[in-house]
């Protein structure tokens, strides 16, 4: 174990020195250390095949759009779905792209003219693999069949159990218009199954992979109602063979995230609260997500999914429709001021389709998690967080660190747990591993000048490797407190904003994540009703405030806080959901940083009973599930109401 950093390597996907001066500038930091330890947190790693293709997202110059990508391109080394030719003037796309992609990329002027900045998807499965029918220099949007009108509700989530009499109308027949799974294979990643070897799903169950997006399997309305009256027996749907025969095994599991928040955002209520109201008749189109997004609870890598959902959701709707889309996930890291890629795409999005479009997002559910720090820093002062990694974590550990314009004279130190002395300080255009005698990394710290995961400032990014493998090859970090200082070394004050990423569990999975969080004496965790909110002479670097889903920083999507039903002394707000107004508003913030909800709606009952009733996966089911996740589809409900 080296007591310094080592260089970065150069790609062995991309072909980029990542040590080089000026390599790291610009780019995505996530790339960087995927190739620095081999892809080993998408469960690849040291000896492994690298991917066969990557999936990327793209943010193109302001004067570019996709059809001048595709004739700069070719398909043999970046595949974009035809999906993105349906909207002139869209300046993101999603893509695949080869090593070639990058070497055109350094050495073609024009095309590097054209590419704003990328950001890595999630480089697993079928993900790594060609798409069916992209876009090739003049090809035109392909046709898609039974285009919807009037008002349409669109659900980005997982486990959409479309057969649930929830999302039926009044003569038995599927609502779900049209439905897209962004799986492929039989030994998928749904909860409880490790897949070994993945077998294509059968196109005559699973439905065709639709033409416009290239991979995964669609199914029409008519289709869902055909098997539907395949299976009903005696006036009785069985929606578990139903399920079997369309190889979608994990909607017959008691509770799926997905069919709660769609039972809440179009569903006929329960016998104690039926609904009856638009919502609840409206045409729906839903787009599950890969189960390995799922299982990737840092949401880090969700940008490819969900641009790619919301796509199919605006191509399977006339230009007349009136279009609210939820996506209940989320993110704890990013720039929190709404110019991530996604964010910046889904705000174009609403742009340009003239108030036709509507997209309600929760506001998060890390309120109490201790996964934020913001300070200030003085000239020649510093501060110093104690991260807390935690021991049987199967899972890697991200921290950014984001500072604004005009910050150069911030360097970071790292003192693993154990270590008595920091590793070297690092200053702003550098990066480097800690590693094992081997040289596999235990953590990376990447600290560009810019970043493409934001447009103002800066993001430092200290990747830390699982603290257990049941494998011995697999490579481990120390678990602990990392002390992780900032230290002003200018003439000017700064500040500072640090996300720790998301890392839990989802429903009825079994990965080992286990969330590190940010300790400090100051920090109230004592339960007193005053403990709950962060206070202007508290000291403490760890706020509450600004712990918000950085998928909902935008300035068009609507994000939405949770309160509860039943306010008591206890208070209004989920004690997990960010509250508006913000009880710290007077600490400083960097330019832009969105930590206030737009709107709240209800998550949970009272303080002694959390969550909201919806719909269980099969019908007639309830189940109750907490989080903002629930808010954001009952604001999309009452979106749709008003249209």
């Amino acid at each position: 174990m080296s007591g310094a950093w080592q260089p970065l390597p150069t790609g062995e996907f991309t072909g980029i020195d990542w040590s080089a001066p000026g390599a790291i500038d610009g780019e995505d930091p996530y790339l960087a250390w995927a190739e620095a330890d081999h892809f080993a947190g998408y469960h690849l790693g040291r000896g492994k095949k690298p991917p066969k293709w990557l999936p990327i997202v793209i943010e193109l110059s302001a004067h570019a759009d996709v059809p001048a990508l595709v004739a700069a391109s070719s398909t043999a080394w970046l595949q974009i779905p035809r999906v993105y030719l349906n909207m002139p003037g869209l300046r993101f796309c999603s893509a695949r792209v080869k090593r070639r992609f990058f070497d055109q990329w350094r050495q073609n002027a024009h095309l590097r003219g054209l590419i704003q900045r990328f950001e890595l998807g999630l480089p697993v499965g079928h993900h790594t693999h060609p798409l069916v029918d992209p876009c090739t220099p003049g090809s035109q949007p392909a046709p898609a069949p039974g285009l919807l009108t009037g008002k349409v509700l669109g659900l980005i989530d997982g486990g959409l159990a479309f057969a649930n009499d929830q999302f039926l109308d009044t003569q038995g027949r599927t609502r779900v218009k049209h439905f897209w799974r962004q799986d492929d294979t039989v030994n998928g990643n749904w909860p409880g199954n490790q897949p070994r070897h993945r077998v294509p799903l059968d196109p005559t169950r699973a439905g065709p992979t639709p033409c416009d997006m290239g991979y995964g399997h669609e199914l029409s309305g008519a289709a869902i109602d055909a098997a539907m009256a395949a299976h009903t027996h005696h006036g009785q749907l069985d929606e578990a063979a139903l399920y079997q025969h369309l190889q979608l095994w994990d909607l017959s599991r008691p509770v799926n995230h997905g069919t709660h928040v769609m039972s809440l955002a179009c569903g006929k209520g329960n016998r104690l609260h039926p609904m009856d109201d638009e919502a609840s008749r409206c045409d729906l189109v839903a787009v599950q997500l890969d189960w390995s997004n799922v299982l990737d609870t840092s949401g880090g890598a969700m940008n490819v999914s969900v641009l790619d959902g919301l796509m199919y959701i605006l191509a399977r709707c006339a230009p007349t429709a009136q279009v609210v889309v939820n996506i209940s996930w989320g993110t704890l890291a990013g720039p929190h001021d709404g110019t991530s890629v996604l964010e910046a795409a889904m705000d174009q999005l609403i742009e340009l389709l003239g108030g036709r479009l509507q997209v309600a997002v929760p506001a998060g559910n890390a309120y109490q998690s201790r996964t934020h720090a913001n300070a200030s820093l003085p000239p020649g002062e510093s501060v110093t967080l104690h991260w807390r990694v935690q021991p049987d974590d199967r899972t890697e550990s991200y921290l950014e660190i984001w500072l604004p314009e005009g910050a150069e004279h911030v360097q970071i130190s790292v003192t693993p747990p154990g270590q008595a002395q920091p590793l070297p300080p690092m200053r702003m255009g550098h990066a480097g591993l800690w590693t094992e005698a081997n040289n596999t990394p235990r953590c990376g710290l990447i600290y560009p000048r810019t970043s493409a995961l934001g447009s103002h400032g800066t993001c430092a990014l200290l990747a830390l490797a699982p603290t257990f493998s049941r494998k011995a090859t697999v490579t481990t970090a120390p678990f602990g407190a990392w002390k992780v200082t900032l230290a002003n070394t200018g003439t000017t004050a700064t500040l500072f904003d640090a996300y720790i990423e998301r890392d839990d569990v989802a429903i009825g999975q079994n990965t080992g994540a286990r969330q590190s969080y940010l300790e400090d004496v100051f920090y109230d965790t004592s339960g007193n009703l005053g403990s709950f909110v962060d206070h202007a002479d508290n000291p403490t670097p760890i706020r509450r405030s600004g712990t918000f889903n950085s998928l909902s920083t935008g300035q068009r999507t609507v994000s939405v806080g949770g309160v509860r039903h039943a306010p008591s002394a206890g208070g209004l707000f989920a004690l997990y959901s960010p509250r508006k107004p913000d009880p710290d508003a007077s600490r400083p913030q960097r330019p832009g940083v969105k930590n206030v909800p737009d709107t709240l709606q209800p998550c949970d009952d009272n303080p002694a009973l959390w969550g909201v009733l919806g719909a269980g996966s099969l019908s007639g089911s309830v189940v109750r599930l907490a989080g903002t996740s629930s808010s954001a589809p009952l604001q999309a409900r009452a979106l749709l109401d008003h249209l």
